[in-house]
């Protein structure tokens, strides 16, 4: 074990591992962390706890992650490199372990022109940082954990919990949303002609479609999402069975949009090299539960 989490601890046992995600909310209401906590706990084996999705100002990934961890949710905490430069995402990190938290996840993260996105006018004037990317992130975690050395090479006064000496880098990798199955299992042959399916645990990114709108968003919008026209189909087609009432179409949609997601963990688990699937339902975190019932994934593996 290099961490100790339980998350590391079902990539190791071998079952499928199932991560999932919970969006902090637009204020300093701790209370909404709790509630989504609760939906999630007990139907996956951690939790991505976002950091500013979108560019959106939100509670941060280290504090949501300690109270989701105070409520016995294991959190993944994420770190973008857009806000942080390389003393910030040290310290922070310092911290992180210091409150008892063993998972973490480098990101990007969102450009802030997607900020200003439908109603909000975020912050798409807001400077980005990348100071280091996602790589060099990922090596600067690895340097603490393993030497007990900043990334300058100053050592650490103290090693936080995670520092126990390994030869890996990232331990977990969660893929961008996946809806085109062909596409990705020829990627997957290729990780798996490198071997790179055997030095990382490869969770299959699932993002549960709401609306056809929403796919079609992220087939044009969203860079490495590629979305087949026969689901986008599907979606106008529930929405049409509905007539004018908005309501059941949402409802009609919502449904299709669960029935697909269950396809595509199944489809994605079914290839090999993965370790798991990482599920998110973007601010819908009350569908998790009926989602890994259905799936055959509950209950979740004690270890």
């Amino acid at each position: 074990m290099k961490s100790g989490s339980n998350l590391e601890k079902v990539i190791a046992s071998g079952k499928p591992a199932v991560t999932a995600e919970l969006g902090p909310p637009m204020s300093a209401d701790g209370h909404e962390v709790v509630k989504k906590a609760q939906l999630l706990k007990g139907f996956c084996d951690a939790a991505n706890i976002t950091d500013c999705q979108t560019a959106v100002v939100r509670i941060s990934s280290i504090a949501a992650a300690a109270i989701a961890f105070r409520e016995g949710l294991e959190p993944v905490m994420q770190m973008t490199c857009r806000d942080r430069n390389r003393i910030a995402m040290q310290a922070d990190l310092l911290g992180a372990a210091a409150l008892g938290l063993k998972n973490c996840l480098c990101l990007a993260g969102d450009h802030q022109k997607f900020s200003a996105a439908g109603r909000l006018k975020g912050h798409p004037g807001a400077k980005n940082v990348y100071d280091v990317d996602t790589c060099q992130l990922v090596g600067i975690l690895k340097k603490m954990r393993d030497e007990g050395k900043q990334e300058g090479g100053d050592p650490l006064e103290a090693a936080p919990k995670f520092l126990k000496k390994v030869n890996a880098g990232a331990d977990f990798i969660q893929t961008q949303g996946i809806y085109d199955i062909a596409g990705f299992r020829s990627q997957m042959e290729k990780i798996r002609n490198m071997g790179l399916h055997e030095r990382t645990a490869i969770l299959g990114g699932i993002i549960v479609p709401k609306s056809a709108m929403m796919l079609k968003y992220m087939d044009s919008s969203v860079a490495g999402v590629s979305v087949p026209k026969v689901l986008i189909d599907r979606m106008n087609k529930a929405k049409e069975a509905a007539g004018d009432d908005k309501k059941k179409a949402r409802e009609l949609q919502e449904a299709e949009g669960i029935k697909i997601t269950i396809e595509l963990i199944h489809q994605v688990l079914e290839t090999p090299g993965v370790k798991g699937v990482h599920i998110q339902a973007i601010e819908w975190e009350s569908a998790i539960a009926g989602i890994v019932k259905a799936a055959g994934l509950y209950p979740r593996p004690e270890l």
